[in-house]
C-alpha cells in the first residue's frame, strides 16, 4: 500500500518543544505495519512543526505575529526536523526533503514535475518528508494549506495513495450528543458524508498550529473524493497508524470515488482464504 501520514504541530511539538520519543514511536509503527502485512509499504510523511521547533531553538515562548519572524522560525525549525527524521530512520531508509507551495499543485508543469519526483523517490525506496515552504512563501504562512492538512490530501491525490492518516491530538471527530445539557460529545467512527451539521460541530484551531478540525474535515473530503481511505486519529495512540488502517481507532472516511475500494491487509486476506477453505 501507499500511505501518506500527516503529523500535526500538536503531535510533533506540543507546547513548542519537539517530542522525540513520540516521533520515534510513530516511525517505529511504520515498521510494525510492514511486519504485520508481510509487505514493504510505501510511505510519505507530511510534517508540520517547523515554526514551533524554530521557536524553541530561538527561545520564543509565543508564536510570532509578524511574517518575517515566522519565516525565521520556519527556516531554523525545518533543519531541526530533517535532522530528527534522519536519526529516526536509523539509516535504514534515505529521507528526502520537499518544501512545497500551492503553486506546485495549481501549475500543470510544476504538478507533473512534482509527481515525477515523488514517484522516482518511492521507486528508489526513499521516504519523502514534505512540508510547506514557510521560510519563503508568505502565502503559506497565512494559512493556504491549514497546518498542512490540505497539503496532505493534495499529496495523497497526486501519488494515488491508498491511505491518508491524519495524526492529531484528539481521538477522532466528536459530534455533540443531541439533547445533552452537559455538552456531551460522541466519537464518530465512520463519516461517509460531511454535512453542514458536522462542519458546524468543529472546534477552534490549536495554539501552535493553523488547522483545527474543520481543516481536517476538508482534507478528508478532498482525499476521499479522489479514492483515498482517510482516518483522523490521535498521534498519542500506541498503534495509531496500524490501528487506523485496521479501523480499530479514530474516525474513518471511506473513499467515495467509484471503483476504489478499501485495501485489505495481508492478515484480512488470509482470514478470507481460511473461510473459503
Amino acid at each position: 500500500m501507499r500511505i501518506v501520514v500527516k503529523i500535526g504541530t500538536s503531535t510533533i511539538a506540543p507546547g513548542g518543544i519537539i517530542n522525540v520519543q513520540r516521533m520515534r514511536a510513530l516511525i517505529d509503527q511504520l515498521g510494525q505495519l510492514d511486519r504485520l502485512d508481510h509487505a514493504q509499504h510505501e510511505y510519505l510523511i507530511v510534517t508540520s512543526g517547523a515554526i514551533a521547533c524554530g521557536m524553541s531553538a530561538i527561545g520564543l515562548t509565543e508564536r510570532p505575529r509578524d511574517v518575517p519572524r515566522m519565516q525565521a522560525c520556519a527556516a531554523v525549525g525545518q533543519s531541526m526536523l530533517m535532522r530528527l527524521y534522519e536519526r529516526l530512520f536509523y539509516g535504514t531508509k534515505p529521507v528526502a526533503q520537499l518544501l512545497l507551495t500551492s503553486d506546485d499543485f495549481t501549475s500543470d508543469v510544476r504538478y507533473k514535475n512534482l509527481q515525477n519526483a515523488l514517484h522516482a523517490l518511492l521507486a528508489l525506496g526513499a521516504i519523502p518528508i514534505v512540508n510547506e515552504n514557510d521560510s519563503v512563501s508568505v502565502q503559506e504562512l497565512e494559512g493556504a494549506f491549514g497546518d498542512n492538512d490540505q497539503l496532505s490530501s493534495l499529496l495523497a491525490k497526486a501519488v494515488k495513495a491508498d491511505w491518508l492518516i491524519l495524526l492529531t491530538d484528539v481521538d477522532g471527530f466528536y459530534m455533540p450528543v443531541a439533547g445533552a445539557k452537559n455538552g456531551e460529545r460522541k466519537l464518530l467512527r465512520t463519516i461517509r458524508k460531511i454535512t453542514p451539521e458536522i462542519e458546524a460541530a468543529c472546534g477552534s484551531t490549536s495554539n501552535l498550529g493553523r488547522g483545527g478540525m474543520i481543516s481536517k474535515l476538508h482534507s478528508a473530503r478532498t482525499a476521499s473524493e479522489s479514492g483515498v481511505n482517510v482516518a483522523i486519529v490521535s498521534g498519542q495512540h500506541p498503534r495509531a497508524i496500524p490501528a487506523a488502517i485496521e479501523r480499530k481507532t479514530g474516525t474513518y472516511f471511506p473513499p467515495t470515488m467509484t471503483g476504489k475500494a478499501k485495501p485489505r491487509t495481508q492478515k484480512a486476506k488470509k482470514q478470507d482464504a481460511g473461510k473459503r477453505a
